[in-house]
């Protein structure tokens, strides 16, 4: 596996790959790599030719009262990771290539998708999201790149900038990877207490129940939400940032659940801020 730091090294070697006929695959990271990351990995390993992951704590999509000096890293721990699961690149770039003094230009995603849920609770973080995953992209040019649904805004945001500025990569959205007890495998869980820990779980508990009553037939978003709530609220260190019932493409409120429904959760447990969400999937005619 090859650890590259430059921007034209990295845009040369991906020249050299398509001129080769590969098909390259790409997982932009912040680094801290688990399973979810691993997972990702290895779906670009099974099908693309080359694989690239980008590990870069990328500063603008964090706000000023954010964690950015306290973000984990272990780049040996993500270079064993990767290379395990068949990476044949760790691009990591200095914050200095990629922003270098004088540095004025952003992508900023306007509309609905990027002012609810996280949009509004993070000002500024999907303008950094979509500017640096943009720059990534230029720089790798992958042909397919991989996303987690547990970042499920975050995905909804890049596809829409890929469609709108008519960039060459595909977007492949890959399930929520768990820990053995339902939390969503996030590099911030690392900062949770042993109580908090615990805690966390009502997130992954208060979506099964919303899978619950969406199974036993309940369509209504404001009684889904409602119980949802009643379980997030038993933790006494859990304050909420939003619940809500959403379409999984355009990220509209919903007044029902329907085929493609995202039903998302974002909660501070203490000081770390964590999101989980589900998708309900309906064979045809089951959504009425």
């Amino acid at each position: 596996m090859k650890i590259i730091k430059d921007i034209d090294e990295m845009k040369e070697y991906s020249r050299q790959a398509r001129r080769e006929g590969k098909k390259i695959g790409f997982v932009p990271t912040m680094g801290y790599l688990h399973d979810g990351h691993a997972s990702l990995i290895k779906a670009a390993r099974e099908e693309c030719d080359i694989v690239v992951i980008s590990v870069f704590v990328n500063p603008i999509q964090f706000g000023p009262e954010e964690d950015l000096d306290r973000y984990p890293r272990d780049m040996e721990k993500d270079g064993k990771i990767a290379e395990d699961c068949g990476a044949d690149v760790i691009f990591t770039p200095d914050r200095e290539n990629m922003y270098p003094v004088g540095y004025s230009t952003y992508v900023d995603v306007t509309g609905n998708i990027t002012e609810t849920l996280c949009g509004l609770s993070r000002p500024g973080h999907f303008l950094g999201v979509a500017t640096v995953v943009a720059k990534l992209f230029n720089i790798v040019g992958p042909d397919m790149s991989y996303f987690g649904q547990k970042d499920a805004q975050q995905q909804v945001v890049v596809k829409r900038m890929v469609e709108d500025l008519n960039m060459d990569t595909g977007i492949r959205l890959m399930p929520v990877i768990r820990e053995e007890d339902g939390l969503a495998m996030s590099s911030r869980n690392t900062y949770l207490a042993p109580v908090e820990r615990g805690q966390a779980l009502s997130i992954y508990r208060s979506l099964l129940r919303a899978e619950e009553l969406v199974t036993e037939g309940e369509r209504s978003a404001e009684k889904i939400k409602k119980e949802m709530r009643e379980i997030l609220e038993m933790g006494p260190d859990l304050r909420i940032d939003y619940v809500e019932v959403v379409d999984g493409d355009d990220l509209r409120k919903l007044e029902n659940v329907r085929d493609n429904t995202l039903i998302a959760v974002a909660a501070f447990i203490g000081k770390t801020r964590l999101i989980d969400n589900t998708l309900i999937r309906f064979k045809t005619g089951e959504d009425v």
